[in-house]
């Protein structure tokens, strides 16, 4: 029996779905790229953006025309909207949240499905493997047939049962490339953000469990390895006394990466400029495995726009972030996320953003045009920038973009990099590898036993968003 998962949204959900992944494969299932071959279909949804929303929507269409000719069991997961869930529930067998997936062997069970696993049982006894813990419940239970209106405070709690979800060992997607979660939640309540009523407050992740992950992946070989969280620089805020904080962590694998013979690269995403404090900077900029990349999110240059976003930090405090970066870590490069088109943006205030992007010279930004999602306090306005207005000031800000990722890429003409091979690249007879900025650099090669591998390429060309050059060492000690 086979199951095809259709991931959408972010790297948490990226993670996320590989411990889907890890229960469906203790089942027994097995992976398939190819929809139609499945048993069991399921969805990693993101209610953060309408456009992933509307891709579930397509999926449940089609995969409901299948399930009239075939026995065919549809899951969804992941960060759901109340108001996305209660649509769901009419089309989807199963809906839940993640914090429950150690009860999705269960779910599946009880809904009448035998899996691979329980046929197996019969002639080696369900002791004999490795299972998640499960609690027992009804169908009714994870069906949620009661949905709570977004603005009732009780979906406001920390994510029910989200520690147990971090004991299931992912089922790595890749054998050099990793994400570790650190947190899940968040508390800041952006006017535009759905995140805090579909994970719900901040919960920090215990950091001895933190550490353990981490450096059973570096032993396994893994080379780059991200810590994940909504807002990860308020880590161990929720367990003042308890828990180190973002920098002590941060600190705590460094002193590890010194230890350790093995060479690794670690990123975090995504930061809040409310919570970054010099000390994080500071600890980044002495230890040589905490890669020299730092996501910052802006949202907007314009500060009248911020307050409605309600994101609690002016242009001037991101200033002095950026402005620390440089002067601790000039050699690290800088991304961002930035919204366009929100409610009630002047000509002026996007105007302000683009300055900003002049200003900071950013590396690569996420540019999103601005969607209304329900529950969140800016979906009680008008969304009057229209469409087309959105994608002109869109493409604006990319074009502003291009301009500096070109300039910067330039700079390292001439230059040997030492880089990350992630795979194979587009271009015919090329590989694509990343440098500790996570700028894409690409060779001439058909070795692909470099995957993997840290290489050392000396760049002979640039363009906006990418990098080419000549293989100068084949295989960088590790």
């Amino acid at each position: 029996m086979k199951y095809h998962i259709v991931q959408l949204g972010c790297q948490m959900n990226i993670s996320d779905g590989e411990r889907v992944q890890r229960v469906l494969e203790r089942l027994g299932f097995e992976p398939t790229d190819y929809e139609e071959e499945a048993n069991l279909l399921g969805v990693i949804a993101c209610s953060v953006r309408q456009k992933g929303i509307d891709k579930v929507y397509s999926k449940m269409q089609k995969w409901d025309r299948w399930r009239k000719k075939k026995n065919l069991l549809t899951f969804v997961t992941g960060c759901v909207l109340p108001a996305d869930r209660e649509k769901f529930l009419k089309q989807f067998d199963l809906v839940f949240p993640m914090s429950e997936l150690p009860e999705f062997p269960e779910m599946i069970q009880q809904y009448g499905i035998v899996t691979p696993a329980g046929i197996q049982s019969l002639d080696k006894g369900l002791e004999e493997m490795e299972k998640p813990v499960i609690k027992s419940r009804n169908e009714a239970a994870f069906k949620l047939a009661g949905v709570s209106h977004p603005s009732d405070k009780s979906i406001l709690h920390p994510e029910k049962d989200i520690e147990t979800f971090w004991h299931i060992v992912p089922k790595y997607s890749s054998g050099f490339e990793a994400f570790i979660p650190i947190q899940n939640g968040c508390n800041k309540f952006c006017s535009f953000c759905a995140v805090p009523y579909t994970r719900g407050r901040e919960v920090s992740r215990p950091s001895d469990e933190i550490m353990a992950e981490l450096k059973d992946l570096v032993e396994k070989g893994f080379k780059s390895i991200t810590l994940l969280g909504q807002n990860v620089n308020s880590y161990g805020l929720d367990k003042k006394g308890e828990e180190v904080s973002f920098a002590e962590l941060l600190r705590m694998i460094g002193e590890y990466g010194n230890q350790s013979e093995k060479k690794f690269w670690v990123y975090f995403t995504s930061p809040h400029p409310r919570d970054m404090k010099d000390e994080v900077i500071e600890v980044i900029s002495q230890y040589s495995c905490l890669a020299k990349q730092i996501h910052l999110p802006i949202q907007s240059g314009d500060d009248e726009v911020l307050v409605r976003m309600n994101r609690k930090h002016s242009v001037e405090k991101y200033r002095a972030i950026v402005q620390t970066i440089r002067r601790l870590i000039p050699e690290a490069t800088l991304f961002t996320d930035i919204i366009v088109g929100f409610t009630g943006e002047t000509e002026v205030q996007i105007e302000n953003t683009r300055k900003a992007m002049e200003e900071f010279k950013y590396n690569m930004a996420y540019i999103a045009q601005y969607s209304p999602r329900p529950g969140a306090a800016s979906s009680r306005w008008a969304d009057d920038i229209p469409k087309e207005e959105k994608k002109k000031r869109y493409h604006m800000l990319t074009e502003e973009l291009m301009k500096h990722s070109l300039e910067y890429n330039k700079g390292l003409k001439g230059k040997t990099m030492e880089v990350l091979v992630r795979g194979k690249d587009r271009k015919e007879g090329y590989l694509s590898a990343l440098t500790e900025g996570k700028i894409i650099v690409r060779f001439a090669s058909d070795d692909e036993s470099l995957i993997g591998q840290f290489v050392k390429v000396k760049v002979n060309s640039a363009a906006p968003f990418s990098t080419e050059g000549v293989l100068v060492k084949e295989v960088v000690a590790a």
